[in-house]
């Protein structure tokens, strides 16, 4: 796990599926004891998280398309990993026993789509897809984890047209952080790893940030 402080809100950046970084998350958490959290996921999303794993007496099996898989798979040799994500499970509880408002800061899954339709193209996404197979097959070789995270990332997300949806999605998530920094006095911020530094980037140009159309930056990459 990485942490940044930018004023009076923690960031948090956190390997998706690692089980060690959810424990580390809610330490930090109790630590830092911020007034509110907020997390890098859909408004829908956290509402599944609660109904099915937070207040469920007992969890569901968890179904998983082939590349999120093999990226828990291969997590797998560098600890132990579990699904739904263990850090945002643990940051939702932590709020739960300290009564902290959470607010769920990735777009709705309808935006993601639009934006996702308007960045990506159709040779872009057939090399999305090549690099996909190819990761589940012979993952990236790293140091560590947080490493790992990186390089899974940059394999399975080739192309100006991924680096703009990663931007515009991490727009997203900066203008509901600066929602919250304006309500709360301290903030939590969990995020995946491999989004850590563009957020933090973004939250460190202060409130003057402006959305990004999901349409900026032209035609979707060919």
């Amino acid at each position: 796990m990485i942490e940044r402080a930018v004023g009076s809100v923690t960031v948090l950046g956190a390997v998706r599926g690692l089980v060690a970084d959810g424990e580390r998350v809610r330490a930090r958490l109790e630590t830092v004891r911020p007034n509110a959290v907020g997390l890098a996921v859909s408004e829908d999303e956290l509402k599944g998280l609660r109904e099915y794993f937070v207040d469920a007496a007992t969890e569901p099996v968890v179904p998983l398309a082939p590349t999120e898989a093999a990226e828990i798979r291969a997590l797998a040799h560098y600890g132990d990993v579990g699904v739904p994500n263990p850090s945002v499970l643990a940051a939702i509880r932590w709020a739960d026993s300290t009564k902290s408002p959470v607010s769920p800061l990735d777009p709705s899954d309808d935006e993601y789509s639009t934006m996702f339709a308007r960045s990506i193209g159709y040779l872009e996404l057939v090399r999305r897809t090549l690099r996909e197979r190819s990761a589940g097959k012979r993952p990236p070789a790293a140091a560590d984890a947080d490493a790992f995270s990186l390089a899974w990332s940059r394999m399975i997300e080739p192309g100006a047209g991924s680096r703009r949806l990663r931007a515009q999605r991490d727009a997203v998530v900066a203008e509901g952080v600066e929602r919250m920094r304006a309500r709360f006095s301290s903030v939590a911020v969990v995020v995946d790893r491999e989004r850590f530094d563009g957020l933090v980037e973004l939250l460190a140009d202060g409130p003057s940030l402006v959305r990004t159309a999901p349409d900026v930056g032209g035609e979707a990459s060919r």
